[in-house]
């Protein structure tokens, strides 16, 4: 993989007065999207009272405390998750040829198109989150758009992690209590751990997060293994095949691939967490680590797993492992149920809060008032989601349809994109071009395909949940899943 271009940029002219219109009238002291930069002197800064500039100096530092490993960490947070553990359906649905063979091309490919994404972040320092590349590309309506795309995204994210929340549970209790108080309880832990604004922070809860994932995914291959074990025929008699079922319709198949695309769907929040990196540069280290952890953990449980339970097995594939391993899986992945859940809130808020107040010390919520307005935004966003999730019925189908919209664009289409206008040098097909134009062509039309083909088979399934009358109720009490 080539070296991330770098070089000292200029917003362009029409990007500035983009800029400067969707500002306030309290100036520009500080650029509104990556940080101050350096050697600006405005009215605004020269207004600031003391105590302002040391709250902005003590922001500064303390939003640029990432360095490349807790990047890493973070990455895993936010891509890891209890998605990993319905992989093995996928493989049930494609066959462990095909099954293995996505998990490890589109991994590759979702690595080369982060790599592009950190280019760009390395190029264009001035880009804070995701909507700022958008900017770039279509200018104020690229904004809007791509903002809008992350913020719905996200949302719909936390509302699912507090679904896996309720139904976790629900499964360790019994159905102990009403799914919709555990649905409350379930949105309130996230909404707790949410509250540390900066990356950093959250690094640390990072650690619990992947030994909890690891644990899960452990319980779960080790208990689906004794539960075969234990079945008439032992492993020998397990419905497994090394291809695709023979029923298997288009639109199953094409959820099954767009699962696994979108659970490698890590680039769509590098933007944020690359602002707060004290050596941006060293993100390449992250992009693989994480790259190559995500294709062996879902390769191995993937294949694994369904090589023990067979055709039969459950999404999350932890139901599969047996009644009372099942309740222990589900409560070891606790912690990667909420704190990756909690993380989706975070970004949201650093994006929505950062550019109310983007000419304001406020921003970095390190005093009073950005304490008081942080606290009110990741309140509300969390709210929302909780109301989405349980107001919607075909809420999941739903998360699906947003899945293939949006991730299909932040991890394939946008990437190769943003290769083209952004990071392109000379013509396409000059010698040195050649190789990455076409890697980004192929990645645009992988994107294309999950759009349009990944759009169909959810709508398709909606369709079906209504004629099977397997939609949720709205608040309701019944047990979910």
């Amino acid at each position: 993989m080539s070296e991330p271009v770098v070089r000292d940029h200029v917003p362009s002219e029409k990007y500035n007065r983009e800029k400067d219109s969707s500002t306030s009238d309290l100036g520009t002291s500080d650029n509104v999207l990556g940080g101050p930069i350096a050697g600006e002197v405005t009215d605004f800064e020269e207004q600031r009272t003391d105590l302002e500039k040391q709250k902005t100096a003590e922001g500064n530092a303390h939003f640029h405390r990432l360095g490349w490993k807790r990047l890493t960490i973070v990455l895993i947070v936010e891509a890891i998750a209890l998605g990993s553990l319905s992989l093995p359906a996928a493989f049930a649905s494609l066959g462990m040829v095909a099954g293995v063979i996505c998990c490890i091309g589109i991994g590759l490919i979702a690595i080369y198109t982060s790599d592009i994404v950190g280019k760009v972040k390395i190029a264009y320092p001035e880009v804070a989150h995701y909507a700022d590349a958008g900017r770039l590309l279509m200018g104020r309506f690229g904004y809007e758009v791509v903002g809008a795309m992350f913020v719905l995204q996200l949302t719909f994210l936390v509302g699912s992690h507090c679904l896996t929340g309720t139904i976790a549970f629900l499964n360790i209790t019994d159905n102990g209590a009403c799914s919709v108080v555990f649905g409350v309880v379930s949105a309130i832990i996230l909404l707790l751990i949410a509250i540390p604004p900066s990356f950093a922070e959250v690094a640390i809860l990072g650690y619990i997060d992947f030994v909890s994932i690891l644990l899960a995914i452990g319980i779960t291959i080790i208990g689906t293994g004794v539960v075969a074990g234990q079945a008439p025929g032992g492993m020998s008699a397990v419905n497994w095949s090394a291809w695709p079922k023979p029923d298997l319709s288009f639109a199953e198949a094409f959820i099954a691939i767009t699962n696994i695309c979108f659970a490698y769907s890590f680039s769509m929040c590098q933007f944020s967490f690359m602002d707060e990196m004290h050596t941006p540069t060293d993100y390449v280290k992250s992009i693989w680590a994480l790259g190559l952890i995500e294709i062996f953990i879902y390769t191995i449980t993937g294949a694994v797993v369904y090589a023990f339970v067979g055709v039969d097995v459950k999404s999350p594939s932890l139901l599969s492992a047996g009644h009372t391993l099942s309740k222990i899986a589900f409560g070891v992945a606790l912690p990667v149920i909420f704190i990756s859940g909690s993380i989706n809130t975070t970004v949201i808020g650093r994006y929505i809060h950062g550019r109310i107040y983007k000419d304001s010390v406020t921003r970095f919520i390190n005093t009073p008032k950005g304490w008081a307005t942080w606290l009110a935004v990741i309140t509300t966003i969390t709210v929302a989601a909780f109301i989405i999730a349980e107001v919607i019925p075909i809420f999941s189908d739903l998360l699906s349809i947003s899945s293939s919209l949006f991730i299909s664009g932040f991890t394939f289409y946008l990437p190769a994109w943003m290769w083209f206008k952004l990071l392109r040098k000379g013509k396409w097909y000059a010698k040195e071009n050649l190789v990455n134009s076409i890697m980004n062509a192929f990645c645009f039309l992988i994107g294309i395909v999950v759009l349009v083909c990944g759009t169909y088979a959810s709508i398709d399934d909606i369709i079906k949940s209504f004629q099977a009358g397997t939609t949720r109720g709205v608040f309701s009490c019944a047990p979910i899943g």
